[in-house]
C-alpha cells in the first residue's frame, strides 16, 4: 500500500508541474541561457585542470589497485573531451586524444574479445577520431568493431547487468550502426537494452511506475532506503539518460524501436523535475533526499547533459526543461567549479548513495575522471543553447 501512495504522491506532483505549466512557460522566456564564452571558460578551465595534472595519457592510474587509463572513468572523461572539441576544436584537445588512443593501440580494455561494457567504453572515443579524421583510419575502429561482432555472433544478450553498462556500450553499438550502415548493430543493442529494462533483476531494472531505473538486482524491491522508498541512484540514472541521448542521437528515426528509446527518455527526464533540489542540483538518492542528501555534481552534470540534448533538437518541451537545465548548470558553476578548475562535490566510483561519503566541495575523489567527463557533456551541449 506504501509503495501504491508514493508512486501516486510523486504522479501527483509530476501532475501538479504539468498542469502549472501555463506559468511556467510564461517566465520561460525570461531564463537568461548561459553565456557562451562563460561556458567555454569554465569547460576550459576545468579541462585543462586535469590535463595539466595527467600530462602522460599511458600512465597507470594507481589508488587501491593499478588500472591501466583505457579504464572506463578515464574513457568517460574522454567522452566529455570530444564533446568539448565538437564545440571548440583545438588542437591540443585532439592531440591528448589521438595520443591516449595510440597509447593503447586503439584496442579495448583486457583486450578486443572483451564483453564487459566497462572495458568496451574507450571504443566510443575511438570511433569518434576515426570520424573527425574522415573515416581514413580503418585500424582506429578494427578492434571496437572486433568486439561488438563477437558479441554479436552469440545468442547472448545479458551482459548489461548494471545500468551504468548502458552509458558504457550502448553508444558504440548505435554509432557503428550509423558509420557501416548494418542494421545489425542497431538490433543487439535494443536486444541488450530490452533484457536489461525488462528481465534483469526478476522484472527488469526499469520501474514502470516510477520512470526510474534501479542500479543493478541489488537494489529492486524489497530493497528500501531510509525512508522505505526505493533505491534510486543519481548517476546510475545519469548514465542511463546519457546513453538514450546518444542512442537517440544516431538511431535511424525509421528503427522500429527508436520510438520506445524516445519514451524511455522523455518518461525518465519527467521524473526528474519534482525532485531537483532547490539549489539547482539532485540528490546523490532520487527519492530520498535525506540519505546522504547533499550537493553532487556527477549525476546533476549527465541530466544537464540530456535535458539540453533534448532541447536542442527538439525532442522535449523547451519551457519545461530550460529554466530546470539552466538552474542546474549555474549551480555546478557556482558550487562544483574551482577557481584552479578542481572539481568539487563529486561522488567517487561506487554503485549507491553511501558510496564515496561524505562529499566536499574541496574532497578528491578515488578517480577525478569521470566526474570532469559529465561535466564536459553537460558544458558542450549548454554551448550550443539558443
Amino acid at each position: 500500500m506504501k509503495k501504491l501512495l508514493t508512486t501516486g504522491f510523486f504522479a501527483l506532483i509530476i501532475g501538479g508541474l504539468t498542469s502549472c505549466s501555463v506559468q511556467k512557460n510564461a517566465s520561460a522566456s525570461k531564463v537568461e541561457i548561459p553565456n557562451k564564452k562563460e561556458v567555454l571558460e569554465v569547460s576550459r578551465r576545468a579541462n585543462q585542470y586535469f590535463m595539466d595534472k595527467w600530462p602522460d595519457t599511458k600512465k597507470d592510474i594507481v589508488g587501491k589497485k593499478v588500472w591501466p587509463s583505457n579504464l572506463w572513468t578515464r574513457a568517460v572523461y574522454y567522452e566529455g573531451l570530444m564533446a568539448l572539441y565538437s564545440v571548440d576544436p583545438k588542437k591540443e584537445y585532439y592531440d591528448y586524444a589521438m595520443s591516449w588512443a595510440n597509447n593503447h593501440n586503439w584496442n579495448l580494455q583486457r583486450g578486443t574479445y572483451t564483453r564487459n561494457a566497462d572495458h568496451q567504453a574507450c571504443g566510443q572515443t575511438y570511433l569518434d577520431l576515426y570520424e573527425i579524421d574522415g573515416r581514413k583510419h580503418p585500424e582506429r575502429i578494427k578492434n571496437v568493431k572486433a568486439a561488438m561482432d563477437s558479441m554479436i555472433a552469440t545468442k547472448k544478450v545479458d551482459d548489461w547487468w548494471w545500468i551504468d553498462a548502458l552509458q558504457m556500450s550502448m553508444p558504440i553499438f548505435t554509432k557503428l550502426g550509423r558509420i557501416t550502415g548494418e542494421q545489425k548493430y542497431f538490433d543487439r543493442n535494443y536486444e541488450m537494452y530490452a533484457y536489461t529494462k525488462y528481465k534483469h533483476g526478476g522484472n527488469g531494472l526499469y520501474n514502470q511506475a516510477d520512470k526510474i531505473w534501479w542500479r543493478d538486482k541489488d537494489f529492486v524491491p524489497p530493497y528500501k532506503e531510509p525512508n522505505g522508498e526505493d533505491c534510486y541512484w543519481s548517476r546510475g540514472n545519469g548514465w542511463v539518460v546519457a546513453a538514450l541521448a546518444k542512442t537517440l542521437q544516431d538511431t535511424p528515426k525509421s528503427d522500429p524501436h527508436y520510438k520506445e528509446y524516445l519514451q524511455d527518455y522523455k518518461d525518465m527526464l519527467a521524473a526528474l523535475l519534482p525532485i531537483q533540489r532547490e539549489d539547482g542540483f539532485w540528490n546523490v538518492s532520487l527519492h530520498d533526499p535525506n540519505n546522504f542528501g547533499g550537493k553532487e555534481t556527477t549525476g546533476t552534470a549527465l541530466f544537464v547533459y540530456g535535458m539540453a540534448y533534448g532541447v536542442n533538437n527538439g525532442l522535449i518541451d523547451r519551457d519545461t526543461y530550460l529554466p530546470v537545465l539552466v538552474k542546474a548548470w549555474n549551480a555546478m558553476v557556482k558550487d562544483s567549479v574551482q577557481p584552479n578548475g578542481f572539481l568539487g562535490w563529486v561522488q567517487g566510483t561506487g554503485k549507491e548513495p553511501k558510496d564515496g561519503q561524505p562529499l566536499a566541495v574541496d574532497k578528491v575523489p578515488d578517480f577525478e575522471d569521470y566526474g570532469l567527463g559529465c561535466f564536459l557533456l553537460a558544458g558542450s551541449e549548454v554551448y550550443k543553447l539558443k
